[in-house]
């Protein structure tokens, strides 16, 4: 079975590279392409990509609100509901979200997935905290 790798995208690296010995931008292609769009897609406000209103999270809006079930429930679902209408290429197999560092204000939201076209399983390490959020 052959297995179509444009499915799979190609992009911009993120935060944005540039060759320039080459003039060109640094792409991205596969789960690379796809942890990236992950990373964009939640440290993205709504309304905060004019073309594209509904594109994002909101995470910041849960930041200073108590860590308990209810807020964890809601955190899943809208990073669920995000990547189901934002990410095709995936299919979500588990969100967890560790509080160890919670009291340092930091919550690590781990996303284990499957790539639909290939099968491959990856997983996705989001920390989330202060406002800000980047990749470890």
């Amino acid at each position: 079975m052959k297995i179509d790798k444009d499915f799979l995208g190609r992009g911009w690296s993120f935060p944005p590279e540039f060759n320039i010995a080459q003039k060109e931008v640094v792409m991205t292609t596969g789960n690379d392409d796809i942890k990236n769009s992950l990373i964009i897609l939640l440290s993205t406000r709504l309304r905060e990509r004019v073309m594209i209103p509904k594109y994002g999270c909101n995470l910041e809006e849960l930041l200073f609100k108590p860590l308990d079930l209810t807020l964890e429930t809601e955190i899943k679902d809208i990073i669920t509901k995000a990547i189901l209408y934002h990410e095709p290429r995936i299919d979500i197999l588990e969100i967890n979200l560790d509080n160890t560092d919670e009291l340092e204000g930091e919550v690590l939201i781990q996303i284990d997935y499957q790539i639909r076209n290939t099968n491959t399983r990856s997983n996705l390490v989001y920390p989330f905290y202060k406002g800000e959020a980047t990749e470890i």
